[in-house]
């Protein structure tokens, strides 16, 4: 679809990726509802569009987690700008440790940001997209971490399989509105991210972890210096929306792990024969997802 004049509304989106997201968002011409919880982060946003000369983008105060204030600020911003074509689930914290040791509240939050915060903004946003008949985009922002796992991210990795896999399906559910679904997964980018476990909730304070140390933290913040510039990556998502890719990679550097699980994956594969009933059920499964992509509604009975 075409996005100038169109209206996005962007998750987490006043620092990082969030932020370049919407500078790329807002270059384009598109109209932005532009979510946010740390008021000197908004203001200094609400500066870079001023000095570019932009339409002020519609600022709302939202905690992804909680899915009242969703309601208010998808209200606040059909109010402002009428309707709304975009949504950009971006927030989310990065939260390390080893798995073996996290508490309930440990999942609990970082579940409840990174994977239940794009489920709220799709069930407050989708009915409404749905509702105006004039098609749109959901971006789901995962992370490497949707393909990669490691010893010391196994709630934020799974957090970001599950988006994966979510956003994946919605693609074909969503393709019969005109609605594009497209899953963002950066790499090392220059953000703050690195700092989330120093702002973590009281009510999930009961953490398996270590305390976070922040020294510790700034350490690994470092490396994060590295990073992609947060502009980029915003415009290579602009860039794969227009294209309406299903996946969106960023950073050109994983090749070596694509590859790796890809060997890994068909090597794992049995050898043997299969009974005609189960390849005739997979050859209906791969005929539904074709025609579901190309914008057909699917139903079980299309399964058998």
């Amino acid at each position: 679809m075409e996005f100038q004049g169109k209206v996005a509304f962007v998750t987490g989106a006043v620092t990082g990726i969030g932020l370049g997201i919407a500078q790329a968002l807002g270059l384009a011409g598109m109209k932005l509802a532009l979510a946010y919880r740390n008021e000197a982060h908004k203001e200094q946003a609400a500066a870079w569009f001023a000095t570019q000369g932009l339409e002020a983008p519609l600022f709302v105060k939202l905690d992804v987690a909680d899915r009242d204030q969703w309601v208010v600020a998808a209200d606040a911003a059909e109010a402002h700008f009428g309707k709304i074509h975009v949504l950009v689930n971006n927030a989310g914290v990065s939260v390390f440790g080893p798995t073996d040791e996290a508490s309930y509240a440990d999942f609990d939050w970082i579940m409840g940001v990174n994977f239940g915060g794009c489920v709220n903004g799709q069930v407050t946003m989708i009915p409404r997209i749905k509702r105006h008949g004039e098609g749109g985009h959901i971006v789901n922002v995962a992370s490497m971490a949707a393909f990669i796992s490691g010893p010391q991210a196994g709630i934020y990795t799974a957090s970001k399989f599950a988006v994966r896999g979510m956003t994946e399906c919605l693609r074909y559910n969503l393709a019969p509105y005109g609605i594009g679904v497209s899953l963002m997964c950066p790499g090392l980018t220059r953000t703050n991210a690195w700092d989330s476990a120093l702002k973590r909730p009281a009510e999930f304070s009961d953490s398996g972890f270590a305390p976070a140390d922040r020294a510790e933290l700034e350490q690994f913040g470092t490396g994060f210096d590295l990073g992609m510039d947060p502009f980029e990556v915003g415009e290579k998502t602009l860039a794969g929306m227009r294209a309406n890719k299903g996946l969106i990679l960023t950073h050109p550097e994983h090749g070596e792990d694509i590859r790796e699980i890809y060997e890994t994956t068909m090597a794992a594969l049995p050898e043997g024969d299969v009974p005609e009933g189960r390849l005739h059920i997979e050859r209906l499964r791969r005929e539904a997802n074709r025609a579901a992509a190309a914008g057909a509604k699917i139903g079980l009975g299309d399964l058998t």
